[in-house]
């Protein structure tokens, strides 16, 4: 098959998946529920038997496509399921929502990766993630400061292996999950204090993410390029 035809219907293909799973959460009702875990919880739970698997797709697709915040869905997830099932769920939908996007943008080129992510946010990390790859990629995975699932995007364009690529996410990306699981889950053995103590933790990371997160991330990306 002509190289370019292939290309072609890969990009059809990518767009017709990507454009029919926003679709289909839209259709169903997902999107009103964002703005309420109750409603979030109700419209997981109305898939029983296989609300797991809804949890699972909606997880993934958090990922690849949709402005869905993983952390609050893995907070649901653990209200839902227990803390150890959203967990593994979560983890395993983001881990291979991750590498589908490394692979599509490594498959696509970077005509696709400008038009997904934009050339602004390109130009800003591109270079970087070349670079520095190991211990960029490792810190972005790891603070709330940067556009993890958008550097997923890029990272298909260096030569780092997918291998690796899987090890970093494996590694770097479960923490916060770990940390949304652990609040929302109930069959996690936690004093009352720890529990209090954990929201109060997560409530400053996320106060100090508002205010200062464009400033940490402009102290690390100069950091990292005067290296």
């Amino acid at each position: 098959m002509n190289p370019r035809l292939k290309q072609a219907l890969l990009w059809l293909f990518t767009l017709a998946l990507l454009g029919g799973s926003v679709y289909a959460l839209y259709a169903t009702g997902f999107f009103q529920t964002l703005h309420s875990k109750e409603a979030m919880e109700a419209y997981i739970a109305s898939y029983s038997p296989w609300s797991h698997l809804m949890y699972f797709a909606i997880q993934l697709i958090s990922v690849i496509v949709a402005p869905i915040p993983s952390n609050i869905t893995a907070l649901v997830g653990a209200v839902m399921f227990g803390f150890w099932p959203a967990f593994l769920l979560t983890w395993g939908a983001v881990v291979l929502g991750s590498v589908v996007v490394f692979l599509l943008a490594r498959m696509l080129g970077q005509k696709f990766v400008h038009q997904f992510v934009g050339e602004k946010v390109s130009d800003k990390y591109l270079d970087l993630i070349e670079r520095k790859r190991d211990v960029f990629l490792f810190l972005a995975f790891l603070f709330p400061f940067f556009p993890d699932d958008l550097l997923c995007i890029l990272a298909g364009l260096t030569d780092l292996s997918w291998k690796r690529f899987l090890f970093l996410c494996l590694v770097a990306r479960p923490w916060g999950l770990l940390v949304a699981c652990a609040v929302g889950g109930s069959t996690l053995s936690v004093p009352p204090w720890g529990m209090a103590l954990m929201g109060l933790v997560g409530l400053a990371i996320f106060l100090v993410a508002m205010r200062y997160g464009d400033q940490v991330e402009q102290a690390i990306l100069r950091r990292l390029k005067k290296d």
